[in-house]
């Protein structure tokens, strides 16, 4: 981990302006933040957090992404989330020391913003309206983990390959005409991890994909879709 000064030297590239939660604040507010952030950069594979570690602070993801996971117990890793630029992790210690319920790792070369725990109550009092927009991030994270944990034991390998698909574009995909470009966070073993199936089964269902057109590999990393409806028939039918 490299630790970096705060952020006053960065204003045009301020990570609060990529995080949702933020977004109503106007430029004196922000500038108002920036002497408290403290920024940290992680390469590729590094932990930024471990299991079990008594969080100090809320980290925010200003660049690259992470994968959030247990261990379970016959040894496999179960991903629960995969945090992009703008997510942001930690929110359990915000009202109690609070230890981490799972392990954060780099998927590619990460940049954070902390802000301690006092430091981001603080914030809250100031401008309640945050805690709303919170409440409302940490509703959706719960929904799509309870859909998660739902669909292991109901829905199909082709309903949950095409919920992931979805998930992907949303936050990591490029339109091109009517085609959507999805560069994957993760890699087919991390695919299975995420979805609680094995990594051969995810690679014969992408497989079976590719030769009925629904998706095109265009590298190890990335997937050319020529029709999200179709994904949509696959995920919810």
């Amino acid at each position: 981990m490299t630790e970096n000064c705060s952020c006053t030297n960065c204003k045009d590239q301020l990570c609060m302006h990529k995080v949702p939660i933020f977004s109503s604040l106007d430029r004196e507010q922000l500038d108002k933040i920036i002497e408290l952030i403290q920024r940290r950069s992680y390469e590729k594979g590094e932990t930024i957090l471990f299991e079990g570690d008594l969080m100090d602070s809320v980290t925010i993801i200003s660049g690259g992404s992470a994968k959030a996971y247990k261990n379970t117990s016959n040894g496999r890793e179960q991903i629960l989330y995969v945090f992009s630029e703008g997510d942001f992790f930690g929110e359990q210690n915000l009202f109690g020391d609070e230890t981490a319920t799972y392990s954060v790792e780099a998927l590619e070369d990460v940049k954070t913003c902390n802000l301690s725990r006092k430091q981001f109550q603080q914030l809250i009092y100031s401008f309640p309206h945050i805690a709303v927009k919170i409440i409302d991030e940490l509703g959706e994270r719960m929904t799509r983990l309870e859909n998660a944990l739902q669909s292991i034991g109901v829905r199909n390998v082709d309903n949950r390959i095409g919920s992931i698909l979805i998930e992907f574009a949303r936050k990591y995909g490029i339109r091109d005409g009517s085609n959507t470009i999805i560069h994957l966070p993760l890699s087919r073993e991390g695919i299975a991890n995420y979805l609680g199936v094995a990594r051969e089964t995810v690679s014969r269902k992408f497989s079976q994909m590719e030769n009925e057109g629904l998706i095109l590999s265009i590298s190890n990393k990335e997937i050319l879709i020529p029709d999200m409806g179709k994904i949509e028939d696959i995920a919810f039918n």
